[in-house]
């Protein structure tokens, strides 16, 4: 069996090919200037729609990476209300959700802070705030105190993955981790954000959410690099779309004597990858602010205001009075009237389909997809 990056001596010591990783590496860099500069010339409420969008994305893919699938409304309603953002329709989240949220904005909004032991283990709490992990019992907010070992295939042929740091040295690797990321500023934020992340996934550290707390650590770093805690792109949400791959990386480099460049390299493309995704979701909320801003003396009562926000921000299938009804917990009666007062003001219209299975869309298609 090959030895683990973790059993050679040194083995924090990384190195990698600067030539295999320089393009890429450009390309980001000068995406994220141009990101950043293209949301500050669009104004604060935008920004702050680009930002809370994001932030949802985040924390609703980070978790889907780990098989959690989180009510999206619910986390976008608790990251409004903890960052002030008025947003119509807010919605009530349980205590998970607010946990998961709590962990994501500490990390992104509070970034220039130093990422400590007290830090992580609050985050670990929040992420399990009933000391459960499903049906099963773990060590919340704290170090592990057992063998972690990543095992997949059926009882009695199972398969070993990966085997981490054994619990007796978690606590000295993490002290060493953590007093790089405070105090080694040698590297290129970017760059540091990429072997954070590596690293903390090596160590292990925790009974469970090691990949969760892992990708907000990076996100923290992005946002430092970046001097902002206003946040652009999702790199959850493309690290999910490309989990395939992110996965064999993390495999295939576990056994490396160091040399990490395959990992900065995938790093990097999906990092890219994800700034380009952002200028599709930029292009919608722009079409969504210039909307609004040509009805902003239009008479629209919450409901409608409610329902024409999810059409712009991606609603999921068909809009027909039923779900209308549903949505906005009113009659269908009411759901109609409002449709219709809306297609009268030449904002919705019906679609080609007819009988029981009439729906409704944005008059101007184009501006919601």
């Amino acid at each position: 069996m090959a030895r683990y990056i973790y059993e050679h001596p040194n083995w924090t010591d990384f190195s990698w090919q600067d030539k295999s990783i320089n393009v890429v590496f450009g390309e980001v860099r000068l995406m994220q200037g141009k990101i950043l500069g293209q949301m500050n010339s669009l104004g604060f409420s935008i920004k702050e729609e680009a930002t809370l969008t994001t932030l949802t994305l985040d924390v609703v893919k980070s978790s889907e990476i780990e098989g959690e699938l989180l009510n999206y409304d619910q986390v976008r309603s608790s990251i409004a209300r903890r960052l002030g953002i008025n947003s119509a329709g807010l919605v009530p989240s349980n205590r998970h959700i607010e946990g998961v949220v709590e962990m994501m904005l500490d990390a992104t909004q509070r970034y220039s802070l130093p990422l400590t032991e007290k830090r992580l283990f609050g985050w670990h709490a929040s992420l399990f705030p009933t000391g459960y992990s499903g049906p099963y019992k773990i060590e919340v907010g704290q170090y592990r105190t057992g063998v972690m070992q990543i095992i997949s295939g059926a009882m009695g042929k199972e398969k070993v993955h990966y085997e981490a740091v054994t619990p007796e040295m978690v606590k000295s690797e993490m002290d060493k981790f953590l007093n790089w990321v405070n105090n080694d500023n040698s590297l290129d934020p970017v760059i540091k954000a990429a072997i954070a992340h590596f690293w903390f996934i090596i160590i292990h550290p925790f009974d469970d959410g090691n990949g969760r707390i892992g990708r907000a650590i990076t996100d923290m770093l992005l946002a430092r690099a970046e001097g902002s805690g206003e946040r652009f792109y999702s790199m959850s949400s493309q690290i999910l779309t490309e989990r395939k791959r992110y996965y064999e990386i993390l495999q295939k480099e576990q056994h490396s004597s160091g040399d990490i460049t395959e990992w900065l390299e995938w790093f990097l493309h999906c990092l890219k990858n994800a700034m380009l995704a952002t200028e599709s979701t930029t292009q919608r909320i722009l079409r969504k602010a210039e909307f609004w801003k040509r009805q902003e003396h239009t008479p629209i009562n919450e409901r409608q205001r409610l329902i024409l926000n999810k059409l712009f921000d991606g609603f999921e299938g068909k809009l027909q009075t039923s779900k209308w009804a549903t949505i906005t917990k009113t009659s269908t009666d009411t759901a109609l009237r409002d449709i219709k007062d809306l297609v009268e003001k030449g904002i919705l219209q019906q679609t080609t389909e007819s009988g029981r299975n009439v729906n409704y869309e944005l008059v101007n298609k184009n501006t919601a997809d």
